[in-house]
């Protein structure tokens, strides 16, 4: 994707398919966009809320990283659309890392700089959503190799158990 990111980072992208098969799609939409609610359900979430700066929305992330690596924090904006395709209702969630002077790098956080996801969820044609996401993010630091390998075999995969888990203690709370 050089258009987007015109240096080779030699840094993971991440494409990921999925079946929430007992998740509608509103559900998963209103799950994810809830940043209260994530801060309950996500383990990695340290600090997370969005703030109004210069009239744009913009979101504050920190992340658990494990020991000894420095936590990451992110500095973004996102928006969420939904969309009539062919007469199909698809959701769609686009977020990018932005500069915010208002928000400066804490000491012995790395900040990450480069960001960028995009999330559609549709109906399964059931009671579930067929989720399509791609995520980039360059963490900063020196990630050892064993933690890239982790992130891409249990990470994403947990992340799903996770987010499907939530789906189900949301709609109880609602």
């Amino acid at each position: 994707l050089p258009f987007l990111f015109p240096q080779q980072s030699g840094l993971y992208e991440y494409k990921i398919f999925g079946v929430l098969a007992d998740c509608p799609p509103k559900l998963c939409v209103d799950v994810y966009m809830d940043l209260d609610f994530r801060k309950q359900w996500d383990q990695y979430v340290k600090e997370l809320y969005e703030e109004t700066y210069d009239g744009e929305e913009v979101i504050y992330w920190e992340v658990k990283y494990p020991f000894p690596l420095s936590n990451r924090d992110y500095v973004y904006i996102r928006e969420c659309r939904e969309m009539d395709v062919d007469g199909r209702k698809i959701w769609v969630v686009l977020a990018q890392s932005v500069s915010v002077p208002q928000c400066p790098e804490k000491p012995g956080i790395i900040r990450v700089k480069s960001y960028k996801q995009s999330l559609a969820i549709e109906s399964d044609g059931k009671d579930g959503s067929k989720v399509y996401m791609y995520y980039f993010d360059n963490p900063g630091g020196m990630i050892p190799s064993w933690l890239v390998n982790w992130a891409a075999k249990s990470g994403v995969p947990a992340f799903l158990k996770d987010i499907q888990k939530a789906c189900h203690n949301y709609s109880k709370r609602t």
